[in-house]
C-alpha cells in the first residue's frame, strides 16, 4: 500500500497535497467517516474523483494519510538528548485548542475503525506502525544513553500509555487533553514505568 501510494501521488505538489489533506480533515470533522465520500472530497477540493482514487486508492488511505500529514511533529524528528525531553517535546508540539480538536476527531474515528476493515488496515499500516517505529527509535536512544533498562517490560506499552492518556482524559475528567496534563502524565506515569 505505501509503495503504491508513493508512486500514485508523485504528480501532486506538496502544497496541493497539504490543501487536499486539510479539506479531508475539515469534511471528516463536519460529517464523520461514514458519511465522508470521495465525491464530497472532490467537490470541496475542486478535484476529480478519478484523480483522488488514482492518487490514494480510496477513502481509508486518504483519511489516514491526511491524519498523519497534519501532525506538526513526528517522534523521528525529536532528539533533545533525554527521554524526558523527547516526550515533553512531543506533548507540547500542538497547542491545547488543536489537541482538543484532534481528540474529538480521534474519538469519532475510533468507532469507524472498528466498523471498517479498510480503515483499520490503513490506520495500522500508515499511522500506528510508523508511530511505533519512531517511538522505538526514541526508546532505543534512551536505552543507549543508559536512561532505561533494555529489558524493562514497560517498553512495549509506552504508545498504549500515551494514547490512553490522550483518549481517556475526556472520558474520565470531562476535559480535553492539554499540554500541562500530558506533561504531568508523562512525569507521573510513563517515566516511572520505564524507570527513567
Amino acid at each position: 500500500m505505501a509503495e503504491a501510494a508513493t508512486v500514485r501521488r508523485s504528480r501532486i505538489t506538496p502544497e496541493r497535497e497539504g490543501e487536499l489533506y486539510s479539506a479531508v480533515l475539515d469534511l471528516l470533522r463536519e460529517v464523520g467517516y461514514d458519511a465522508l465520500t470521495m465525491d464530497a472530497v472532490a467537490a470541496r477540493t475542486r478535484s476529480s474523483k478519478a484523480t483522488l482514487y488514482r492518487q490514494w486508492g480510496g477513502k481509508a488511505e486518504l483519511v489516514v494519510r491526511a491524519l498523519r500529514h497534519q501532525k506538526p511533529l513526528h517522534l523521528a524528528d525529536i532528539d533533545t538528548g533525554s527521554l524526558r525531553g523527547d516526550l515533553h517535546a512531543l506533548a507540547v508540539c500542538q497547542g491545547d485548542s488543536q489537541m482538543e480538536a484532534d481528540s474529538a476527531l480521534m474519538r469519532g474515528l475510533s468507532m469507524a475503525v472498528h466498523a471498517n476493515p479498510d480503515l483499520l488496515q490503513a490506520f495500522r499500516e500508515l499511522f500506528i506502525e510508523p508511530e511505533l517505529e519512531d517511538l522505538r527509535g526514541v526508546l532505543q536512544r534512551a536505552v543507549d544513553r543508559g536512561e532505561i533498562r533494555p529489558n524493562n517490560p514497560a517498553l512495549d506499552y509506552v504508545l498504549h500509555m500515551m494514547v490512553g492518556a490522550f483518549a481517556a482524559r475526556t472520558m474520565i475528567d470531562a476535559q480535553p487533553p492539554t499540554q500541562a496534563f500530558l506533561i504531568s502524565y508523562i512525569d507521573a506515569v510513563v517515566l516511572p514505568a520505564l524507570g527513567a
